[in-house]
């Protein structure tokens, strides 16, 4: 017996069946961290307010003390099961909890999750009944230096708490993911894998199928799966829970144009079926060669955004019509990738991309690792201390990385959108310490991949080409950098003299790799105009950007700009901060700045 619960994106066919949960919820504060001490679980949560779910708490009220709310809340609902069948297995799966939970049904614990960015599952067969059950959710948002992402929770003098992040970004927090309730087989598929190699017109498309739940394959089950091309005819087949295929004149999914099969994986036995996984795929290869990103063998540069998840009133919470208009405007500007900073997105967003073409550099939440974030424009300009050699428990925050490390990649290996893994963003890389604990977590990434796409990690001022201990664990080296901003701000000319002597230390190396820059940019309101230009204005960032690109185009190992940001978003107060970061491309609201138009002619060219 597998007890191990599937990663799968929930799917409907004629065996599984996916109920979305998502509504509006029972909710409360619970900033004593009473609630489970006095049996909200088996007793309801006192005082409810009606919650939807998917979507941060923060920005439904209108109190600051609930926007900025730190400590223990509660979500509740109620399902209602028609038939309670012995032969199936019942999941509940949330897209996420921010930024850990406990999860009961009917009173029972089923689950717990450290980690606010990706699923969190239950087994309930032993718990579901027929008729209403009632789902309890307790999640807290608190940070400290062992919590992916890191940052510090202070009390204040009136009792409440207050999250402090080493990151610049606000801590939205709460079901802000669709919940789902999943019916599926006894015997049941639990993952697959895929890998591509490329021989002339045909691809080989290598696999492995992993099944659980109440399995033996020597009572005769196998895997067969059945490859569809677009227009619905057969382009392969096997049998087998691992092996090969060929595929003939083979579609590739290529950057900005897509190509997607329909795969279904059945388990059968004696021509019986006992489970069907449906899902889309895309062949394509990935590969690092010298200094170029291959997809698929050819060259290519990469241009577009870090983003986040953020808008006005969701929060971080999915939501359709956001993502549309997204992959709307990144498709206006001639972008073809972005990374998820800082932290895996909704698996929607991924799943778009698939059909879209675009692609993703996939983040886990490995931010505020230095705690000079604190002060973000001292970090910006290369300020630093150590934080490994003097972290409280590095090996608890190891443990929490190599987790989120770990669901991250058995979540969205299977998306071709998907081209390389980010281990961190902006961490401190300077001494041994760091150095010794990344390792192990570039080694899990390379062993997790059946694909092995590239790794890498973010690096800020302070990891210079002079001292830096991580960048030869990357098989791709990303760069932060804010020469005309946080460095020599306003004084163009003098930036682009420091950028360009970073830029040759560097090239000095000789390190035979790509460069991406993965944030570079000012902040600026969309409704400051100033001739001649002045930070903050349109104008400065403009000529910012014209000034990055100049330096970009001065050395052929640079494969690729992903500007920061996509578009504004929303942080802690501070006196640098104008209601969030203005340093968007498009406004909140996904309107374009005058730099858009600098940008979209060059990304149209080049």
């Amino acid at each position: 017996m597998n007890n191990i619960i599937s990663e799968l994106y929930p799917v409907n066919n004629e065996v599984r069946n996916a109920q979305l949960l998502d509504g509006l919820w029972r909710f409360c504060f619970d900033p004593e961290g009473s609630g489970e001490r006095e049996g909200w679980q088996e007793k309801g949560i006192p005082g409810a307010v009606s919650m939807p779910v998917p979507a941060s708490f923060s920005d439904i009220f209108t109190e600051a003390w609930k926007r900025d709310y730190c400590g223990d809340f509660w979500y509740e609902t109620d399902i209602f099961l028609q038939e309670y069948r012995e032969d199936r297995q019942y999941i509940i799966r949330f897209g996420s909890v921010t930024h850990r939970c406990t999860v009961w049904l009917n009173g029972m614990q089923i689950a717990e999750h450290e980690g606010g960015f990706l699923p969190v599952l239950a087994d309930v067969t032993g718990a579901i009944r027929p008729g209403k059950n009632r789902l309890s959710v307790k999640a807290n948002n608190e940070l400290n230096e062992t919590s992916i992402p890191c940052g510090a929770t202070a009390v204040q003098k009136d009792g409440r708490k207050l999250a402090s992040g080493y990151f610049d970004f606000f801590n939205y927090s709460g079901i802000q993911r669709s919940v789902w309730l999943e019916q599926i087989p006894a015997v049941s598929i639990l993952d697959y894998s895929l890998s591509f190699e490329l021989d002339g017109a045909d691809a080989i498309v290598n696999y492995e199928v992993s099944a659980g739940g109440a399995f033996d394959a020597s009572e005769g089950v196998t895997a067969v799966l059945k490859l569809t091309d677009a227009d619905g005819n057969t382009a392969a087949g096997a049998c087998g829970f691992r092996g090969s295929f060929r595929v003939e004149n083979a579609h590739l999914w290529k950057v900005r144009g897509a190509y997607l099969y329909s795969l279904a994986i059945c388990l059968e036995k004696d021509g019986s079926l006992l489970d069907r996984y449906d899902a889309r795929v895309g062949i394509r290869t990935v590969k690092i060669d010298g200094e170029k990103i291959l997809i698929n063998g050819e060259p290519v540069y990469l241009k577009g955004f870090g983003k986040h998840e953020d808008f006005e009133v969701l929060g971080r919470g999915f939501n359709y019509a956001v993502a549309k208009r997204d992959y709307e405007c990144m498709k206006w500007i001639g972008a073809n990738c972005f990374r998820t900073s800082h932290y895996p997105y909704a698996e929607e967003w991924y799943r778009m991309a698939d059909e879209e073409g675009f692609l993703i550099i996939d983040e886990v939440p490995g931010v505020g690792m230095m705690r000079s974030f604190a002060n973000f424009a001292a970090a910006g300009a290369g300020a630093s201390n150590g934080f490994f050699g003097d972290c409280p428990d590095v090996e608890l925050l190891q443990k929490n990385h190599r987790q989120a490390v770990t669901e991250m990649i058995l979540r969205d290996k299977h998306h071709p959108s998907v081209f390389a893994w980010s281990i961190f963003n902006e961490a401190e890389t300077v001494t041994d310490a760091a150095h010794d604990y990344f390792a192990p977590l570039f080694d899990l990434a390379r062993k997790l991949d059946p694909e092995k796409r590239p790794v890498t990690g973010v690096l800020e001022k302070t990891s210079s080409p002079e001292r830096c201990k991580c960048y030869p664990l990357m098989d791709f080296i990303c760069l932060n950098r804010y020469y005309g901003w946080y460095i020599s701000g306003g004084k163009l000319e003098d930036a682009r003299e420091q950028m360009v002597g970073e830029m040759d230390a560097w090239a000095a190396k000789k390190l035979n790799v790509p460069f991406l820059f993965t944030e570079f940019g000012t902040d600026t309101l969309d409704t400051l105009h100033k001739l001649p230009s002045v930070m903050w204005t349109q104008e400065y960032q403009q000529e910012y950007m014209e000034m990055n690109f100049s330096v970009f185009d001065s050395y052929p190992f640079v494969q690729g700009e992903l500007a920061w940001n996509f578009a504004d978003f929303q942080t802690g107060q501070g006196i640098m901060r104008v209601n969030g970061n203005k340093k968007g491309i498009f406004s909140r609201n996904r309107q374009p700045k005058a730099a858009a138009f600098t940008m979209k002619k060059r990304w149209e060219e080049k």
